[in-house]
Order: C-alpha cells, then structure tokens, then sequence
C-alpha cells in the first residue's frame, strides 16, 4: 500500500490512500504479476495466438471490468474486507467473503513459492551460469530449472508422488515470508512505499526487456505467431478457451480474491470508483499485451537459433516459458549473466507486489475480526506469517510444481464459484424481501429457477453430448430455449396473480415484471450511488443481473466438463492425469470446502459472527442507514422471505 493518512470516520477511523492515484497505482500493482508475464502469453500461445484475444476482452469489459467496478465501490461504501461487505448485504451471504478469503489464502500458499523459485534461480545463477543459461538451448535450460531449481530429479516417476522436501527451496521460502512479515506487519506506510518500487520499477524493465528482445534475430516470427496468427477454429474446437480466459481475467486482475474490496475500503467514500476500476483492469490488461510481445519475441529468438518454427516449440507453455527459453535468449547477450539476473529481479518485485495484495486481502479481514482486536498487526501478521510457511512446506518439495499445477487448476473453480456468488447476492437476493411482499415468493424463486435453471439444462447438451455424433451446440439453444420459456409462462402466470391482488401497486404487467426483473438490482445501484456519490451506468446493473450470473455458470460447467485432453476424462477429478491421491484428492476438498463454508453461513445465519467486529458491523450498519428499531426487527423476524412464504401460505389455505 501507499502511504495514507488516518481519516477518522463514523465509528472506527479507517486509514485512507493519500491521493488517488496512490490507490490506482497499488491495486495496478498487486492485480500485475507472474500471470501477466507467464499465463497470459502462454495462454495466447495456446489457443490460436490473436484468436485469444476475442475471449480474453470479452471477459475484461462484460465480466472483468463490472466485478472490478462491484469490489471496490462495496470496499468504499463498507469500509471492510469481504466479509463485513456481505454480511452487509445479508448476514447469511457472510460466507462468500470467508471463500473469497479462502480463495486468497490457497493462492498465496503456492504464489510464495513462485517467488522461491526466482529467488533461487537468482542466486544460482552466480555459479556455472554458461552451462545453465547459455551454451544450451531453451529446453535444456528449462530442464535445469525442473530438476536443479524445484528439484524434480529425485520424484518418484511412477505417481509423482514428493519424496523429499529441497534444502534451499524451504531456506528460501523462510526468507520470502520473512520479507512478507517486514513489509506488511511495521504498518501500511512501510507497505505502500515498498509498492510504489515493486510496481513502478518493473513497467520500466517491461520496456527495457521489450526493447532488447525485439532487436534479436528471429523476433519477428515470434511476434507474428502472437498478433499475426489467428487461429479462430480454436473458439469452438477448444471451448475451454471461454473459461480459460474468465478465469485469467479474474486471476490477473484479482477480482474474487477480496483485494480489490480490501484497498476499496482505504478509499474516500465518494472516491471515483468506477472510473478507478477501470483504469486498474486496462492498466492490467495493457501490462499482459506488452508482455506478450517480449515473450514471444524471445520465442522467435529460440525457434531462430535451434532453426525450426516457432510452432514447433510445443513443448513451452505456463512458467516454461519464463524459465526456459526467456533467459535463455537473454544470456546470449552481451554481459548476458547481467541480463538475465535483472530478469530475475524483475520477475521476483512483481511477484512479491502482487503477494502483498493477496496477502493484504486476508490480513485486512483478520484484522476486523474480533478475535484481531486482541491482537496487534504485527502480532496478526507474525501468526499468518507461520501459518503459512506450514502449510506451503508441500510446494517445495520435489513434487512442488506438480501441486502448484493443480491448485492453480482447482482455485478456478474457486474463482468463478466466488465471482458467481458475489453477482448473485448483488444482483438477486439484494432487496429479495421486497419483492417477495410485493409479488409472492412463487413469483420471485419461479425466476430464479427458469433463469439458472434453463442454462444448468443446456449445458448438459453443450458439454454433455459427443459433439461427433450430436450437434450439441443445437441441441443445447433447444433445451436453454425450451426450458426458459416453459418457466417463463410458469413466472407471467404467478405474476398475474400478484397483479390482480395488488392493482393500485401493479396498475399493469409491466410494471410488475419491472419489479421482478430490474427493480431490486436497480436499488441496489441507487444504494451504492447514495453512499458514494458517484453514478453508475443501469447497463452495469443489468450486467450484473442478467448477463454476468449466466455466463459464469456457464463457465464454471464448462470448466469442469472439459475433455483432459489425455484420456478423454473431464478435467474435474482428472486433471493432467495425475494420481488422485493426494492430487486430485487435494483439488476436490478444494472445491467442496469452499461450497461448504457458503452452505454453512446460508444455514446458520450466525455462523461467521466472529469474523467482524463491533466496528465493522457498525460501519455496515451505517452504510445500510439501518435504525437500532430496524435491527431490532430484523433479528425477531430472520428471514423476511420466510415471513412472507408463511403469510402467502395462509392466505391460500384461507382462500
């Protein structure tokens, strides 16, 4: 974080960004790390070169930039993390920022040892470096990192299954969490400027880079394969290319993690938070296309001096890329040994800005609990510090890469699971209650089922059928078309209903279906607006109702249905065909723990009652502009929509 200024506000004070562009500058740099650098072109290396871009940018300006938008205008108006923010929307919905904190902590436990391996490869470089970096080529440098760096040479080939923990690799993890506890524990001043360095010098050795690699022999065919090969066909022969590119945006810009709800809440409550928003998920994305190029232009580079194509160089993808032919390139420079250490430092102050926010995210939350009260921010950062130490011990062993690729797979799952939830509880169950009193729960859950339910049906034919032998796409439009017009005359009919009951409120159809459809998402704008001050466009409400929700169903169901692409298994429970114990194990528990903790905060509404504090929850309170005769009300009468259910029901058995 920047520094900031302590700005007493109602209740608790709450520490504030200095200026605005402080806040820009810090959420650029925590949403630009190693999957700006790695995933993104290795992302676009694999699905058709430029073709990714049209999935890619669809999922920034529908998906990315209005969840972006969403985080931080509730971090402003709530003043806390994650799960203050939705427990401000309804004290059961708490569970999605305990997942949206799980999410950020299973990231970090394998984020930090990214940043092991860097450290490591810096320091290794002093010694022998001709023999790693550059009397070999791209691939034998990669097998160096593989087997000398991770120490994958002593794993056991027949389950991949880790045999030992690596000596410097635990060193060095020590070391990285050491840096994490300095920067983050002595106070956000020590954090902010360290982040102002971490980001603003790596833009400036992005261009330094992109400047040296484009002038290599062989550059240009590299960056051809990047913006100048459009493979389109991978858009419908590879339709795990939708998720995939979702999944990017969120992992990149850093939705769903609750970093964005955490710096949000350090901000001015009438801070200009959609435009910030949008200048944070262009910045981000910017950072990837640039990057892109550098990457790319060392890949040509490889593909010149080994003499073949670059399309045959199949065998680099994820962090191949930055590990092996990318400091390869750099070492035939001259003085390549500096070069490729500057690299290496590069790699390491992006990757440590962007742990500072995952772990800010999670230490923001903990210092708003009530057990954080007890406990100073040094004590609080000194704990969470060792805790995960522990529990990242499996990513150095020899079988750490191989637990870092499934974790990341399954934290996917975590990610649109997360994004889906927070749409949902913004976009439908925000004012649930009054549209139930107004038009009948039969109305309002007969819509949520015929929407939802009408994409869950049609994915079953869009990822169930051999595409072969079927036309699944087909025949997956009949049933979305089938099933949601079925509801649909379901839903108009309980809404006559209500009409009829009501007339003076519902002089017509149209307003009731108004009601139904736009009016509790439109309030929930209104409210955001009041508190604020700032405005925001109806087509982001809409987009965070109708368009938003459906489309990451979609994704998540595409996600998990998707062919492994090894033994025509889905990837959910196979993915990359490895062992299911522990892997496949650990990616599941994953999955069903987050799912758990949102079951657990639905059914018991007080279940996350210690994770904020008395500040948090009058700052919430607050922002809702709720009474103490309202609170009182509200905790004789949980839920209204079950009050309304019992009261229609009444009337019907009267009747």
């Amino acid at each position: 974080m920047s520094d900031v200024n302590n700005a007493a506000s109602e209740g608790k004070p709450r520490e504030l960004w200095s200026s605005r562009m402080a806040f820009i500058m810090v959420s650029v740099g925590a949403a630009v790390g190693f999957g700006n650098v790695w995933r993104f072109p290795a992302l676009a290396y694999a699905y058709g070169g430029g073709a990714f871009f049209i999935p890619y940018l669809i999922a920034l300006f529908f998906i990315g930039i209005p969840l972006t938008i969403l985080e931080v205008m509730l971090g402003q108006i709530y003043r806390t993390g994650d799960v203050g923010v939705f427990g401000g929307i309804n004290q059961r919905l708490r569970g999605i920022g305990v997942c949206s904190l799980f999410c950020a902590s299973s990231v970090i436990l394998y984020y930090i040892p990214l940043l092991v391996w860097v450290i490591n490869s810096f320091f290794s470089s002093f010694t022998n470096f001709d023999s790693k970096y550059k009397d070999v080529n791209g691939r034998q440098a990669y097998n160096y990192f593989v087997n000398d760096v991770i120490g994958m040479e002593t794993l056991d080939t027949a389950d991949l299954t880790p045999t030992r923990l690596v000596g410097d690799n635990v060193g060095y993890l020590a070391l990285a969490y050491f840096l994490m506890f300095l920067c983050v524990g002595f106070g956000v001043k020590l954090t902010g400027r360290i982040s102002f360095f971490t980001m603003g010098f790596p833009i400036v050795l992005l261009f330094v880079f992109l400047g040296r690699t484009c002038s290599l022999d062989g550059a240009s065919d590299g960056i051809k394969e990047y913006i100048g090969r459009w493979d389109v066909d991978v858009l419908s022969n590879q339709a795990d290319v939708w998720s995939t590119a979702v999944s990017q945006i969120f992992f990149s810009i850093g939705v769903t993690f609750g970093i964005m709800t955490a710096y949000g809440s350090h901000c001015e409550k009438d801070a200009q938070g959609v435009s910030n928003s949008i200048y944070i998920a262009l910045a981000n994305s910017f950072f990837s296309f640039i990057a892109g190029f550098s990457v790319f232009a060392a890949l040509g580079n490889v593909a010149h001096r080994e003499g073949v194509d670059v399309t045959d160089l199949t065998t680099f993808g994820g962090p191949a890329l930055l590990f092996g032919p990318y400091p390869n390139t750099l070492a035939q420079l001259e003085n390549g040994e500096h070069w490729t250490r500057l690299f290496f430092v590069f790699l390491f102050l992006l990757g440590i800005d962007s742990a500072f926010g995952l772990f800010e995210a999670v230490f923001i939350v903990l210092c708003d609990t009530k057990l954080g009260d007890r406990f100073s921010q040094m004590q609080i950062a000194f704990g969470a510090c060792v805790v995960g130490f522990v529990l990242s011990l499996p990513f150095v062993t020899d079988a750490g890469f191989i637990f870092l690729d499934v974790v990341d797979f399954y934290v996917n799952f975590i990610l649109i699971l997360v994004g889906f939830l927070e749409v949902f509880a913004t976009g439908w169950w925000w004012g649930v209650e009054k549209q139930v009193q107004n038009l009948g729960w039969k109305a309002v859950f007969a819509y949520m089922v015929t929407t939802f339910g009408a994409f869950v049906f049609a994915s079953c034919f869009w990822y169930g059928l051999d595409s072969e032998d079927y036309d699944a796409v087909g025949a997956g439009f009949a049933a979305l078309f089938a099933f949601y017009f079925s509801g649909m005359a379901i839903v108009l009919f309980f809404v006559k209903q209500a009409v009829s009951s009501n007339p003076t409120k519902f002089p017509d159809m149209k307003s009731a279906m108004y009601e139904l459809c736009m009016s509790n998402v439109v309030d929930f704008k209104e409210h955001l607006e009041m508190n604020s001050g700032q405005k925001l466009p109806t087509v982001w409400a809409f987009m965070i109702k109708h368009l938003i929700p459906p489309a990451l169903l979609m994704v998540f169901v595409n996600l998990a249905a998707t062919d492994n692409g090894i033994d025509g298994e889905p990837n959910f429970g196979h993915y990359g065909d490895y062992a299911d114990d522990p892997y496949q194990i650990i990616g599941c528990f994953i999955v069903a723990f987050t799912l758990f903790l949102f079951a657990l905060g639905v059914i018991f509404r007080n279940a996350f009652n210690h994770m904020v504090n008395d500040e948090v929850v009058k700052a919430v309170e607050l922002a809702n502009g709720k009474s103490q005769g309202q609170k009182e009300i509200e905790a004789k009468v949980d839920p209204m929509v079950e009050a309304a259910v019992e009261a229609e029901a009444d009337v019907e058995v009267e009747a």
